[in-house]
């Protein structure tokens, strides 16, 4: 997938997948998987299965730790896939997807297929009045756009 060298070479080894339900972002992260042999991880229902052993005010305090220790237990080479982040932007978690996402690249490349749109030189998630949206300028950051009209900055 064209990005993935690029992103290797950032501070936040960070590639988006944009595209909305159904505009392929999966098969797109199984391909490269297939292709390069990068570990696929349904990020929504590991973290859940995760989580759920916690109480729940411990929740918000152990997200990051607990993706790191799922990219991290990943040794198949320098690149993860990670697919269904939605869980992720659950209010109860109390955090910045985006920003999350961007720590856990550090060490790793990390390709993310981010469920929303890229347009207008913003990185959304939802839409208003959504409680779960976010908006965040896309300027710096590493993006594919899966969907017509969609931009990569």
């Amino acid at each position: 997938m064209a990005g993935i060298g690029q992103a290797a070479a950032l501070y936040h080894r960070l590639l988006l997948v944009v595209g909305r339900a159904g505009a392929g972002k999966t098969r797109a992260l199984e391909s490269v998987g297939a292709q390069t042999g990068a570990p696929f991880v349904n990020l929504g229902l590991r973290l859940a299965r995760s989580l759920h052993e916690l109480a729940v005010g411990e929740r918000p305090l152990r997200v990051q730790e607990l993706i790191e220790a799922l990219v991290g237990s990943e040794d198949k080479g320098d690149v993860v896939l990670l697919d269904n982040i939605e869980v992720l932007f659950d209010g109860g978690l109390r955090q910045d997807p985006l920003r999350l996402l961007q720590g856990v690249s550090r060490d790793r490349t990390v390709v993310v297929a981010w469920p929303g749109t890229l347009g207008g030189g913003q990185l959304r998630y939802a839409a208003p009045p959504h409680r779960e949206y976010r908006e965040y300028p896309a300027h710096g950051l590493l993006t594919v756009a899966l969907e017509h009209g969609d931009e990569a900055p």
